[in-house]
């Protein structure tokens, strides 16, 4: 190892580090610090901009922005409750449950903020440690990504195993399967390796007697602005038609579905879709547009997004000066041991916080590692069980809903340990990316 590597590894782990310190979208920040340091200093060529990523993210938070402001996501929360409340003590298996299909159909895991408070309520109110069942619905609402037809992750994944015999219904189908059982499975183990009984805990106690804890409300009812519920229909009705779409110009045995000439491809699709959706909310439901920023999903997915760019700049920057030497190890550690394929996605996807910035930095590398291609597409099926290990974004205690659970949970069970990583989101985040990728391994070989 030369010293010009050495000097290179420090200022992008230096990099990461300023940003968590930072916090938000100073992670953004300090990603692109670190590529001038790179550039500028240090030799390297700047990486690819993950645009296409960034350009999902905006159109889709867009659309979401536009039916929070027309009372659409007041509605979904309402409903989401209803479902909390209907059986409150299995909140353990009911709150990822919800996050988990809040991602899916959003398409980004900011969703979960709505329901933080609700989780926390519920949970106090059965006597049960709100980090139990909000641990397991952040983890969940990250790993949804990895199975919804309107994430960039995605969209972007599907582009890639398409042409080598994979259909984009049969990847989600296999994607929302393997991680949906995965998120309930780490539910049930949680519930038995954890106790769960909230008066025991101390920190509990010492809140409770300082006056820091507030008693349970019960349900809250919402008044719901006249265009809510139409705003939701729209979405859901974008949703349909950018699943119907991708399916249509999909091939199946290499024979397109529907469309043979594809004009328009999946990621301008889903942008001009989501584009469109937040068009006919904002005339239907008859919003003002000027208040659409200052709507907190815009400012959180416009957060997203600079944080995207930056640090995948940077992490596409470090990788792209290694390619090969990341390539060789890659070749023989995966083709060893298929499993650390899902290994390499996690550990990227600590430093690369998305996992659509995960998927485009390191699948082309293990691409071509393997040796894979429309002729050759026999290892194929180790992206396809691996992808849920891009969702690794809550090992560092730095991302938006993570943070937002410890903030909003005033027992204090929901909290940061001394050592950064022993936090109540590392072991089910563990868990239910490792039972997700068992799964995969497991059934996407069946389909090859």
């Amino acid at each position: 190892m030369d010293i010009m590597l050495i000097l290179q590894v420090i200022v992008l782990l230096g990099a990461i580090y300023v940003g968590i310190r930072l916090g938000g979208i100073g992670i953004g920040y300090a990603g692109g610090l670190g590529v001038v340091i790179l550039g500028l200093c240090l030799g390297m060529k700047p990486g690819s901009i993950p645009w296409d990523v960034i350009l999902i993210i905006m159109s889709v938070i867009a659309a979401i922005s536009a039916m929070q402001l027309a009372g659409g996501l007041d509605y979904l929360v309402q409903i989401a409750e209803k479902i909390l409340r209907s059986n409150p003590k299995h909140i353990n298996y009911l709150a990822p449950t919800v996050t988990y299909f809040l991602t899916i159909l959003a398409g980004t895991g900011h969703t979960a903020f709505s329901m933080i408070p609700v989780i926390v309520e519920v949970a106090k109110e059965q006597n049960i440690k709100p980090s139990s069942p909000l641990s397991i619905a952040v983890v969940a609402s990250q790993i949804a990504i990895t199975a919804s037809p309107v994430s960039a992750a995605v969209v972007y994944m599907s582009g890639v195993l398409e042409p080598l015999g994979w259909s984009y219904p049969l990847l989600l189908g296999i994607w929302i399967v393997t991680t949906f059982a995965a998120c309930m499975l780490t539910a049930f183990i949680m519930t038995l390796i954890t106790d769960l009984d909230l008066s025991k805990d101390k920190v509990y106690q010492e809140r409770l007697a300082a006056g820091l804890v507030n008693p349970p409300k019960g349900a809250q009812h919402i008044e719901l602005k006249p265009g809510a519920k139409l705003s939701v229909g729209i979405f859901l009705i974008g949703v349909l038609l950018v699943v119907l779409y991708a399916t249509a110009i999909s091939k199946i045995g290499g024979k397109p579905v529907f469309i043979e000439n594809v004009i328009v491809p999946r990621d301008a699709a889903i942008m001009s879709f989501m584009l469109g959706v937040a068009t006919f909310i904002t005339m239907l439901c008859k919003i003002e547009v000027g208040k659409i920023g200052e709507s907190s999903v815009f400012k959180s997915g416009m957060v997203a997004c600079v944080c995207v760019l930056g640090v995948a700049w940077l992490g596409n920057t470090f990788v792209g000066g290694y390619t090969n030497e990341i390539k060789g190890l890659a070749e023989n550690w995966v083709k060893a041991i298929p499993a650390l394929l899902a290994v390499v996605f996690f550990l990227a996807a600590m430093l690369l916080y998305s996992q659509a910035a995960t998927a485009k930095a390191i699948t082309p590398v293990a691409v071509a590692a393997l040796g894979i291609s429309a002729a050759n597409p026999g290892d194929a099926y180790m992206l396809v069980a691996s992808f849920a290990a891009v969702s690794a974004l809550f090992v560092l205690p730095t991302y938006p809903t993570l943070l937002g659970a410890v903030q909003m949970d005033d027992t204090g069970t929901t909290r940061l340990g001394k050592y950064i990583f022993n936090h109540a989101f590392l072991v089910p985040g563990v868990l239910a990316i490792a039972i997700s990728v068992a799964l995969g391994f497991l059934i996407a070989p069946m389909f090859a």
